[in-house]
């Protein structure tokens, strides 16, 4: 999977300024300077309490020495690039003990641990001690609380618990879900899911879209990645389609996840709509044409991520595994068929050396026959679904048609696609 350059954010709200919130004293720095961190100020739903004389008469050795008494771990340097280190065993704060490391990105890293005050386990996303990182982290915050506040069900969006400010790195906690949908996929060796469960899965990601869509935030990075399974239960059931080109060793069966339910993660990229928004969204595989030709984006490119992720589930594979522009949009026009005349002409500069005498520059701007070889081998969208799916294939190809439609203007609205019958009609097998 290809890491994307973080953009920075220009958002037409800017994150609210908030005080910093610290833990620990700084290195080098006055335990004087950090008094009104430790008076028993109140973070979040967790306490933290100084001694009652004056801190300012005593050295600063002892009161690290406190600190540590209060569970701190020994201080440590972050890495190369700005990651927190950390030993298994170890607290977050007084409140989190940490259990194991379950991922890491661009951003940081996401920890498990045990909240000592709820009693339950939780996800801590701990954010690369960057200012690019900790700014874009404080606006997911805001995100969060605001989806929050109109989730009452919270059945959409993963659910904020708690943040703090930790030796300079933002850290936030959710409640701990499942496997992500695309490691669920790795898992199973990248056997497909039933459509029915496609069915649910894709209900309720356009419902959180349509969702984030009415308060006017675009997600801008929606793959397999950042939708979890609420629950990590599986059953297992015969595969046989996939059995005769599976290795020798593997099993003749494959995993199904007992409830379909999903919440959608990862807002750290999410932006309010404004006109002109022409900064590079979404990870390649997902990515929108209007987003690489450059004319401009909005809400329509979480829609065509939303078409290639029930791409990816149906089949077990992305739709578009590749790594450079040109290829990219060969690789759309195999599938979808020739991009319209109007979307060429509005390309930006950027984008201009993909175009040559009104069409695209393919296969004569290929970088490699291997290149060429791997558009070819891609099949009609009407042919991929009809390989993969056994009842609703026409249902499902005339709902892709819509979600994959080139012209943003002309794609279909989640609420839209809400309506469409692959969703309202009746169907033998529920999950």
């Amino acid at each position: 999977m290809e890491m994307e350059r973080v953009t920075e954010l220009t958002m037409d709200r800017r994150p609210r300024k908030r005080p910093r919130l610290g833990w620990d004293v700084l290195p080098g720095e006055s335990p004087k300077a950090q008094l009104g961190l430790f008076c028993g100020q109140e973070i979040g739903n967790v306490t933290s309490h100084a001694p009652s004389r004056a801190t300012s008469d005593l050295p600063s050795s002892l009161f690290v020495k406190d600190l540590a008494r209060n569970d701190s771990p020994p201080w440590r340097e972050d890495d190369k690039d700005g990651h927190y280190k950390f030993e298994l065993g170890e607290n977050l704060t007084s409140r989190y003990k940490i259990h194991g490391k379950m991922g890491e990105g661009t951003f940081g890293q996401v920890l498990e641990c045990w909240d000592k005050e709820r009693k339950e386990m939780v996800a801590i996303k701990v954010v690369r001690g960057i200012r690019k990182y900790r700014e874009a982290a404080m606006f997911e915050v805001d995100v969060l609380e605001q989806l929050g506040r109109h989730d009452m069900g919270g059945n959409r969006c993963v659910q904020l618990r708690n943040w703090f400010d930790y030796r300079n790195h933002i850290c936030i906690v959710f409640e701990k879900l499942g496997p992500s949908l695309y490691d669920f996929l790795r898992k199973n060796n990248y056997r497909s899911f039933p459509i029915d469960l496609v069915r649910e899965i894709g209900r309720q990601l356009l419902e959180c879209v349509a969702f984030m869509h009415d308060m006017q935030l675009i997600h801008t990075d929606l793959k397999p990645e950042n939708i979890l399974l609420v629950s990590s239960e599986y059953i297992k059931v015969p595969d046989y389609k996939s059995s005769s080109r599976s290795p020798k060793n593997a099993s003749y069966y494959k995993r199904i996840p007992k409830s379909s339910a999903i919440k959608v993660i990862d807002f750290g990229s999410t932006t309010y709509e404004k006109p002109d928004q022409t900064y590079t969204v979404s990870t390649r595989h997902y990515r929108a044409p209007e987003v690489i030709l450059g004319p401009g984006w909005s809400y329509p490119c979480d829609i065509w991520s939303v078409g290639c992720i029930l791409v990816e589930l149906f089949s077990g594979e992305a739709l578009f595994q590749t790594h450079e522009n040109l290829e990219h949009l060969a690789m759309m026009e195999r599938v979808l068929g020739p991009l319209p005349q109007h979307m060429l002409q509005r390309a930006d500069r950027r984008a201009e050396k993909y175009i040559r005498k009104g069409r695209l520059d393919w296969p004569e701007g290929a970088t490699s026959r291997d290149s060429i070889k791997a558009v070819l081998k891609l099949p009609r969208l009407q042919n991929l679904v009809m390989q993969h799916v056994d009842h609703s294939a026409g249902d499902l190809i005339h709902l892709l048609q819509g979600l994959l439609r080139y012209d943003p203007s002309e794609r279909l609205a989640a609420r839209e696609a809400l309506r469409h019958p692959f969703f309202t009609k009746d169907h033998l097998r529920k999950f």
